[in-house]
C-alpha cells in the first residue's frame, strides 16, 4: 500500500506542480477551492515522511518527560493521515455530477440557512415539552434535562431515530409524533427550491461543456480550412500529407475525420441547447 500511495502522490504532485507553473495568476491559482483541496490531500504524505510516529527517538523523548507534546504531535499526524480521504474530491474535476452538487450547495446557502433556522426553532420547542412529559409527569430518567432532550429532538425531526432515548408515556409519545410530523414538513419546505437550483445548475454546466466542445470543433474546422487552402495554393500536387500548422501534418484520412468532427459540432446548434435532466443525475 505504501508503494501504491507513493506512486499516486508523486503523480498528483507532478500534476499540481505543472498546473501551478502554467497558471497565469499564481495567487488566483492558490485561492481556488479545488487547488486548496489538492494541496491538503498531498501535504499529509510528505509530513508523515518527515515525522513518523514510529521514530525511536520520539519514544526516548516520550519516556524522558515530553509526553504531552508528543501526544499532541501524534494526534496531528493522525488527523493529517485522515485528510488523505480528500483524494476522492479530485473526482470533482472530471465529474459533471459532483460539479453540479458543489455549485448547488454554493448557490443554495440561503435555503440551507432557512432549513437550519426552522430546525433550531422546532428543537427548542419540542425539547422542553418532551422533558416535561417524561421527567416531570412520569418520573422517568431518560430525559434528564432539557439540553439532553435536544439530541432526541434532532434525531426525531430528521427521521433518524437511533432509539437511545424513547418516550414511554402517552403524553411523551404525542409530543414525539408531533415532532416527527413537523420535521418532515420542515425538511420538505426548502427541498423544492434546492431541487430546482440543482436542475438549473446542471443545465448551465451542460451548456458550458457543449460550448467548449463546439469551440474545439470550430478550431478543428479552421485547421481543415487552412489545410485545404494550402493544398490549393500548392497547385494540387497530390501529396499524401497536408500541413495544418506548425508541427501538425494531416493525411487524407485525418482531413475527412476533422471534417466529420466539424459537422458534428455544427449539428449541435441545430439540436438546440435544451437538455433534459437525466434520471441518473439524481
Amino acid at each position: 500500500m505504501f508503494i501504491i500511495e507513493t506512486v499516486c502522490v508523486a503523480w498528483f504532485s507532478l500534476e499540481f506542480l505543472l498546473r501551478f507553473i502554467q497558471a497565469r495568476s499564481k495567487l488566483e491559482f492558490l485561492r481556488g477551492p479545488l487547488n486548496i483541496i489538492d494541496a491538503m490531500a498531498i501535504l499529509p504524505y510528505y509530513v508523515s515522511l518527515v515525522v513518523s510516529e514510529d521514530d525511536p527517538s520520539l519514544d526516548h523523548e516520550k519516556s524522558g518527560g515530553g509526553k504531552g507534546y508528543l501526544d499532541k504531535l501524534s494526534l496531528v499526524l493522525r488527523i493529517l493521515r485522515a485528510l488523505r480521504i480528500l483524494y476522492v474530491m479530485r473526482l470533482a474535476r472530471h465529474s459533471l455530477g459532483l460539479q453540479t452538487l458543489g455549485l448547488t450547495v454554493r448557490r443554495s446557502t440561503r435555503e440551507f440557512g432557512l432549513l437550519l433556522l426552522f430546525l433550531c426553532v422546532a428543537v427548542t420547542l419540542f425539547s422542553p415539552l418532551v422533558h416535561l412529559a417524561e421527567s416531570e409527569l412520569t418520573g422517568t430518567h431518560d430525559f434528564s434535562s432539557i439540553p439532553a432532550s435536544y439530541w432526541w429532538a434532532i434525531i426525531s425531526m430528521t427521521t433518524v431515530g437511533y432509539g437511545d432515548m424513547v418516550p414511554r408515556s402517552i403524553p411523551g409519545q404525542v409530543v414525539a409524533l408531533s415532532s416527527i410530523l413537523s420535521g418532515i414538513l420542515i425538511m420538505a419546505f426548502p427541498a423544492t427550491s434546492i431541487f430546482h437550483m440543482f436542475s438549473r445548475s446542471y443545465q448551465e454546466l451542460k451548456m458550458e461543456h457543449d460550448r467548449l466542445f463546439k469551440e474545439e470543433c470550430a478550431a478543428a474546422a479552421a485547421a481543415v480550412a487552412a489545410a485545404s487552402e494550402e493544398l490549393h495554393e500548392a497547385g494540387g500536387g497530390g501529396g499524401e500529407q497536408y500541413s495544418a500548422g506548425p508541427g501538425l501534418h494531416l493525411d487524407k484520412g485525418s482531413v475527412h475525420s476533422l471534417e466529420s468532427l466539424a459537422l458534428l459540432g455544427k449539428g449541435g446548434d441545430a439540436a438546440g441547447n435544451n437538455h433534459s435532466l437525466p434520471p441518473a443525475a439524481f
